[in-house]
């Protein structure tokens, strides 16, 4: 629910909130088979408001199958010892980034590799730590994209980036009937706090919101770091 209130109010966090909250009990894949159905429906919502589809798929389809090919090879460099850590370094550092305000810029020359580069890079970190915002939406938002075509761009890369973990932890076996029984129960807790976010979105300063979400970030990165 937690989860779902961030996402609602800054239309990103779910699974990356959610992730860094289940992980003080449970490893980091785990916690992401629990979130499959909720990541997987909220971002295909907030994938098919927008209104260039098409063209997005175009523009970023090598990008998207960097991801697939990045998730699918995670599980062969032995993660599973260090998992902790990287999700702790990838939420100190989107920490960061959020609260220094940092944005870098992606020049049209070289988002023809730049982008598979960026997508692979976030499979490996989704089939590490099941958490994956890092580094799509920091790239994503590099590109100078329209405000409209970011969020759908930024919900066709958490989409693919679900489905793809979501086969690799089949494919593992970590993904099955008692797991999708329990990831569909996590749905409704999650679309209640989004509602809640969206209601709260109205009633009070956005960039105050994002400011304790990137805090809480940093605190949670720390902890995973200390635990170790």
């Amino acid at each position: 629910m937690l989860a779902g209130l961030v996402k609602g109010v800054t239309g990103m966090g779910l699974p990356t909130v959610a992730v860094a909250l289940l992980t003080l009990r449970m490893a980091p894949l785990e916690a992401a088979a629990l979130l499959i159905v909720p990541s997987a429906i909220t971002n295909v919502w907030q994938l098919a408001a927008g209104p260039a589809l098409y063209p997005l798929w175009l523009r970023f389809r090598w990008l998207l199958l960097a991801v697939c090919a990045g998730t699918a090879s995670a599980p062969l460099l032995g993660a599973a010892a260090w998992s902790g850590t990287v999700l702790g370094l990838a939420l100190l550092g989107y920490g960061v980034l959020g609260l220094t305000g940092w944005c870098m810029q992606v020049a049209p020359s070289v988002e023809r590799w730049s982008g598979p580069l960026a997508g692979a890079a976030t499979g490996i970190m989704a089939g590490v730590t099941g958490v994956f915002v890092m580094p799509v939406a920091p790239y994503l938002q590099a590109l100078d994209l329209e405000k409209d075509d970011l969020i759908q761009a930024m919900g066709m890369a958490f989409t693919v980036s679900t489905l793809a973990l979501a086969a690799m932890l089949a494919a593992r076996g970590e993904w099955h009937a008692s797991a999708a029984g329990q990831s569909l129960l996590a749905l409704m807790p999650a679309i209640a706090g989004m509602q809640l976010g969206q209601w709260l979105r109205g009633r009070m300063q956005p960039a105050v919101f994002r400011r304790c979400f990137f805090i809480a970030l940093l605190a949670l990165g720390a902890h995973q770091l200390l635990i170790k």
